[in-house]
């Protein structure tokens, strides 16, 4: 491939990539084409891309963005993923089909996240994180929970003691 051509192939990575900050690197060799296929529709329903690229002309694509330290350890023929909600949702993207038995080959061999550099075995770990959705479910719950149990305490309390005046007004006797 001649140095123009490297450089055309560049100038479109780097386009591609502008304003992506988090990515994998996934393994998707020896995967079918028929696989290859499902594999790229079921990822695209959710709006992640995937790219199989040369790792140093994508290398040279990264220089100088977040991107660039995914390169750092990246060896053999790998495919870039990027998209989806976020880095959480991309990564259990990933892991539910490097176990799926139907994608077998395809695996998670690395990546970037927030600028530093993931491992395989990180990519795993993060996966098992929440994602956005459960994690602002969470925070929900827990600030709205201190003012829903004040609001229990004081009409707890409150209707204990209207039962109380209630049934004096009706001449039974009150218990406390």
């Amino acid at each position: 491939m001649s140095k123009f051509v490297k450089d055309l192939i560049v100038k479109d990575l780097r386009n591609r990539l502008s304003g992506v900050e988090d990515a994998l690197l996934v393994d998707v060799i020896g995967l079918k084409n028929d696989k290859n296929v499902a594999l790229r529709q079921r990822l695209r329903k959710k709006n992640i891309q995937l790219l199989v690229v040369k790792n140093s002309l994508a290398r040279r694509a990264a220089e100088g963005t977040r991107l660039e330290r995914a390169f750092d350890s990246a060896h053999g023929t790998l495919a870039l993923i990027w998209g989806g909600e976020d880095i959480i949702s991309l990564a259990k993207e990933v892991v539910s089909l490097s176990e799926d038995k139907e994608f077998k080959p395809f695996t998670p061999k690395g990546g970037v996240m927030d600028g530093q550099p993931l491992a395989g075995e990180q990519v795993t770990a993060v996966s098992r994180w929440p994602s956005r959705k459960e994690q602002l479910s969470i925070l929900s719950g827990q600030i709205l929970n201190p003012g829903a149990t004040l609001s229990a305490q004081l009409l707890g309390a409150g209707s204990m003691l209207a039962s109380q005046v209630k049934k004096k007004s009706e001449g039974e006797e009150a218990t406390a």
